[in-house]
């Protein structure tokens, strides 16, 4: 069994062995950051751990403010609203806009928070077929009743395949119907994709009303909770229908106050981005020319290896004895593994071009 014995990051302690970590999600190291850590420190001493209560009552910090007109900034939004995990936000979004749609239409493979928010809203669900605009359609002529309004709901970027959605051919199907919504599950974009890091709705140019995403900052941004963005009445519109925002507690304050400091560092270094990207496009070229032709050419950091009649659990153990560390995911194990299993590969914007080198050459070895 692995244990994960340091802050992760480029490098990390796994099991009492410091190794090159490509694992999970710490696309900008930032869970180590001083910053981040001073800032928890000096929360958790002044507030200390929680609010001891939801929002709805007396636990509105002020740190939880902060988050919000920080991550407003950041999206260049009129408001936002944060909440104490991630994994919520799709039901906070299905039910907060439940007086306007009728009909779900979610991808087969989307992520389990989206399956979740789904049963939590209430509403008829249907899916359809991975990535493929053509049986969304399909979908929507054949379940909408006439006056329905669809709500369309997919993963950004796919946690394990690292598949984009294809949003730009939804929002074109979702023109015929002029009350649609499209969702979009960013957790694995938010500061990472997009001119301006603000996701995949910016990466394909979709902007307008009834286009809505919700992400985390306990991915890129290095901190915890969920965040909304949008304007001041979409915004409240979520207050008004969600009741998960009454019921739940709110985050941690000294993980809110990180968030706040994660924030603070994307904001004032847009070149972590840009050196993230330049990373994902080494990492990518090199893994194609060992004869991985079905990665992506785009900048998303999760490079997913497969191929049939190979053993992926034993490649990711003889990484791990060079003391490299990828992710072996199971066939069908999680949203987007392929069938017949995987290695996730994370690629993070501190990781330099001697440990990707490495990593392709250890790679090459078992797999050539």
């Amino acid at each position: 069994m692995h244990q994960l014995q340091s802050p992760p990051g480029s490098k990390a302690i796994i099991n009492d062995r410091e190794v090159d970590y490509f694992c999970g999600f710490s696309y900008y190291s930032l869970q180590s950051h001083p910053n981040l850590i001073q800032a928890a420190t000096d929360a958790m001493n002044r507030y200390g751990i929680n609010a001891g209560t939801s929002r709805a009552g007396y636990g509105n910090n002020p740190i939880f403010q902060t988050v919000e007109q920080q991550s407003a900034h950041f999206f260049a939004a009129e408001s936002a609203l944060y909440y104490v995990s991630g994994y919520l936000g799709n039901a906070i979004l299905l039910q907060g806009l439940t007086p306007d749609y009728d009909i779900i239409f979610a991808d087969h493979e989307c992520h389990y928070s989206i399956l979740d928010g789904a049963a939590m809203a209430r509403k008829p669900l249907v899916t359809f077929a991975h990535r493929n605009s053509r049986d969304l359609t399909l979908q929507l002529e054949t379940h909408l009743k006439p006056g329905q309004r669809p709500l369309v709901i997919t993963d950004g970027v796919f946690p394990t395949s690292g598949e984009l959605a294809p949003l730009a051919d939804y929002d074109k199907v979702l023109s015929n119907y002029p009350d649609s919504i499209l969702c979009v599950d960013d957790a694995h974009a938010y500061t990472v994709l997009g001119e301006q890091g603000r996701g995949t709705l910016e990466y394909f140019g979709i902007q307008g009303p009834r286009r809505y995403s919700c992400g985390t900052l306990s991915k890129a941004v290095g901190g915890h909770g969920g965040i909304i963005t949008g304007n001041s009445a979409f915004i409240e519109q979520l207050h008004t229908h969600c009741k998960i925002l009454i019921g739940a507690s709110s985050v941690p304050i000294p993980a809110a106050a990180a968030s706040a400091a994660g924030l603070d560092i994307l904001i004032d270094n847009p070149q972590m981005r840009q050196q993230l990207w330049d990373n994902v496009a080494y990492a990518k070229r090199a893994l194609r020319q060992l004869g991985f032709d079905n990665i992506p050419d785009t900048p998303v950091p999760i490079i997913c290896l497969s191929s049939d009649g190979v053993d992926w659990s034993a490649v990711q153990e003889k990484l791990f004895e060079k003391n490299i560390a990828v992710q072996y995911i199971p066939g069908g194990s999680y949203t987007s593994a392929p069938k017949n299993g995987a290695i996730r590969i994370a690629i993070f914007s501190g990781h330099t071009k001697v440990q990707i080198d490495r990593l392709v050459e250890e790679f090459k070895r078992q797999w050539l």
